[in-house]
């Protein structure tokens, strides 16, 4: 319970805007960059004088967002390039990975940062899946994927640990009872959506673990953050009420880019921590749940096997997308 509270009431932030090094000659893609958290986050990159891909969906709002972001910093030597691709829609992604390799040979830092939360029930994506699956998991899944080869040539000019993949979870990992994800759940037509919604985050920490395992000895770290409990386009689907009584608890997107922040750039992270969950603003998670920690482990170690089950699932689903 103290952990869980701790998430609400965090220590302050230690890797800020204001003593980020110096970012210039590196290269990130943030997701959903052009609102929120994502914002707040390509906005101290290129600040900080990195090269940013601010991928989303709507051209209008990103261009918007960049000409913000460069009025705010108007003596960064940063660049800042949108990147249109639709995560809710797989056939988008190759095109954006192509778009983005033939103009770039790295990539330092891949932040899956975007998501959508309990939107209208019965939502699904182009390719039919439980929209929630599909923005969370699916497409960034397919994203890392296809952007690993760049991000492994990366890796092997640099230290180990330098080069990352950031997931987003959420608090509901250590606030739902479940032992990880329900695929009975996220295929069905009658689960709630925050239900879905809980299956998702539990489900970013198992693709965050299993790439930590596949790229690890690549050079690759591949961590989930809990960004902490923002105020942010994420709640628009609530109902017009909730907003109102949990704003108390409720912090400044920048706030979650501290979280990210540390998650891609502090030094006290290694290749050991791969698989790690980060909570707010920036610390390792000093007591996951046992059951998911035994989710990500096979039978044969000891574990369940149930992580392997949705990862699996999440292979198939975009297979022929890649």
């Amino acid at each position: 319970m103290g952990t869980t509270w701790s998430q609400f009431f965090p220590p302050k932030p230690t890797l800020t805007e204001t003593n980020l090094p110096s970012q210039k000659g590196k290269v990130f893609i943030v997701t959903g960059g052009y609102s929120g958290v994502g914002f707040e986050l390509c906005k101290i990159l290129y600040q900080a004088g990195g090269k940013v891909y601010l991928a989303g969906r709507s051209e209008e709002k990103a261009l918007q967002a960049i000409a913000d972001i460069k009025n705010a910093s108007p003596n960064s030597e940063g660049e800042i390039v949108f990147l249109a691709l639709k995560l809710d829609n797989l056939t988008t992604i190759k095109p954006a990975v192509e778009k983005f390799i033939s103009a770039e040979s790295r990539l330092d830092v891949l932040f899956n940062n975007a998501g959508v939360s309990n939107p209208p029930r019965g939502s699904v994506s182009s390719q039919g899946h439980e929209l929630q699956l599909a923005t969370n998991c699916l497409g960034h899944h397919l994203l890392a994927q296809l952007l690993l080869p760049t991000l492994k040539q990366t890796a092997h000019s640099e230290s180990p640990a330098s080069v990352r993949v950031i997931w987003l979870s959420s608090i509901v990992v250590d606030t739902t009872p479940a032992k990880g994800v329900n695929l009975e759940e996220l295929l069905g037509k009658n689960t709630g959506m925050n239900r879905n919604y809980e299956n998702t985050k539990i489900g970013n920490w198992f693709l965050a673990n299993d790439l930590a395992n596949q790229a690890g000895s690549d050079g690759i770290l591949s961590v989930t953050v809990n960004p902490g409990n923002l105020k942010s386009n994420l709640t628009r689907h609530f109902p017009s009420w909730v907003p109102y009584l949990v704003a108390p608890l409720l912090y400044h997107p920048i706030m979650g880019a501290y979280s990210e922040l540390w998650a891609a750039f502090s030094p006290d992270l290694t290749i050991a921590d791969g698989g790690k969950y980060i909570v707010p603003w920036g610390r390792v998670h000093p007591q996951p749940r046992e059951n998911l920690l035994q989710a990500m482990k096979s039978k044969e170690e000891g574990g369940t096997g149930n992580a392997a089950l949705f990862i699996q699932y999440c292979h198939d689903q975009i297979a022929e997308f890649k």
